[in-house]
């Protein structure tokens, strides 16, 4: 990790404050209605998108939809082979808390009552794991939401537009006393301090989940792990946005057009006043 002078050596030559390589695709599955698959240096996440015209229970006759999300690791994500939690009967804990961060970071990017009466459900699946999944799954469920909801708005399906802050995750840690971001698998297993980051375009936190894995941290060293992951949004922003970047010219044409029609009299006496 570090040499004897301090020089912080890293995947990929990259300094503490630099992500791993980053490739956001978009629309990559054929009949998925959303898609894309992220990597970020050997970490690999394919994300679904899928539509359902139906709401949980406690939301029937609301008016509100919901958006759902399942995390899942390939048995041979990892250097060893895993045993498919199908086999076990219901996933991990690891699995169900991952999930839940996924769901809950996508909800905080969507308005549910433009959405009516649907769910989406994001199926974030790991290919590979070398650190990072659950930021990778958080970031790469955007974008498959994203295109799940443009074609939908597209078609008419959709009022208005549902999307309002665009959300990216990263991991940031300390190790050795060095604040890193973007964590490898060899970083994750060797920190002092473990953080995980979701985060707005805006620069508002959603949520962040930081653990003393070998000792405590200081307010200072909370500040700078959040400077940092900041960093990191930024960029992950810029991914998405260029993956995205057909659609939205397409979903901004569109908007464009509703409100002139809206702004636009229905005949001429409403033109004019009269009755």
């Amino acid at each position: 990790m570090s040499n004897a002078t301090g020089t912080v050596h890293r995947s990929y030559g990259r300094g503490v404050d630099e992500l791993r390589p980053v490739t956001v695709e978009r629309g990559i599955m054929k009949f998925a209605e959303g898609s894309c698959r992220i990597e970020i240096g050997d970490t690999q996440v394919l994300v679904s998108a899928t539509v359902e015209s139906r709401v949980p229970p406690f939301l029937a006759n609301s008016g509100k939809g919901w958006l759902t999300a399942e995390y899942a690791m390939l048995p041979r994500a990892t250097s060893t082979r895993s045993t498919r939690e199908v086999q076990r009967g219901r996933p991990s804990g690891r699995s169900s808390e991952i999930q839940r961060l996924i769901g809950r970071s996508l909800r905080a990017a969507v308005d549910l009552r433009a959405l009516g009466e649907r769910t989406v459900v994001l199926d974030c699946d790991v290919i590979q794991a070398d650190g990072g999944t659950r930021t990778a799954s958080v970031t790469g469920a955007y974008v498959a939401a994203v295109d799940a909801l443009g074609k939908l708005f597209l078609s008419g399906d959709l009022d208005r537009w549902p999307v309002g802050e665009q959300i990216a995750a990263v991991s940031v840690g300390i190790v050795g006393d060095q604040p890193l971001l973007d964590l490898d698998a060899g970083e994750d297993r060797s920190a002092d301090v473990d953080m995980n980051v979701v985060a707005s375009a805006g620069g508002t936190l959603v949520e962040v989940q930081g653990t003393g894995e070998r000792r405590s941290y200081t307010r200072d060293e909370l500040d700078h792990l959040l400077d940092l992951a900041f960093l990191g949004i930024h960029e992950l922003k810029r991914h998405q946005d260029t993956a995205l970047a057909p659609l939205m010219e397409e979903v901004a044409a569109a908007r464009s057009r509703r409100e002139r029609a809206a702004a636009k009299p229905k005949d001429e006496s409403e033109l004019w006043g009269r009755p």
